[in-house]
């Protein structure tokens, strides 16, 4: 019977409402993915969210993300894309990225706002970093970005 509350406890435990709601924390990949802009190169150390669940929660209640840090989801074919801010207290820049590793859409999303942001441009990858990391650092359509990830998403 102890088993049965233990298991029980477990169960309900990890799906409880509390339990949503706190952030996913995913290994930070050993290597950095860089983006080139411009001949410059910026290095953003990642999470890499790569199966529906880790992709769905993404950075959902995380308050804070140092500045050098970033999430990029990996899907399994370039499509169109849309992401929305619900449950997501931090402004972000989320940064649409080819097959190819280039950069065709950068998009602002607003903290807990549950509007879609879905530009009309493919995407195999989305990168997600603090609000302002694009601009600040001339980050344009066209960039290109490089991590072994991506390339092995392309063979």
């Amino acid at each position: 019977m102890t088993r049965l509350f233990a298991f029980l406890f477990l169960i309900f435990g990890i799906l409880s409402p509390a339990a949503a709601q706190e952030p996913m924390l995913l290994p930070v990949d050993d290597t950095p993915l860089k983006i080139v802009s411009e001949g410059k190169e910026l290095l953003v150390r990642i999470e890499i969210a790569d199966d529906p669940l880790e992709r769905q929660r993404g950075l959902m209640h995380r308050k804070k993300m140092s500045e050098d840090r970033g999430m990029l989801f990996i899907f399994p074919e370039e499509g169109r894309r849309s992401f929305w801010m619900q449950n997501t207290p931090l402004p972000l820049d989320l940064l649409f990225i080819s097959s190819a590793g280039r950069i065709t859409a950068i998009e602002q999303g607003e903290p807990f706002s549950t509007a879609s942001i879905a530009p009309n441009v493919p995407a195999r990858f989305v990168l997600e970093l603090n609000a302002g990391v694009a601009e600040n650092n001339g980050i344009t359509v066209g960039d290109r970005v490089e991590h072994p990830a991506i390339v092995s998403a392309q063979q």
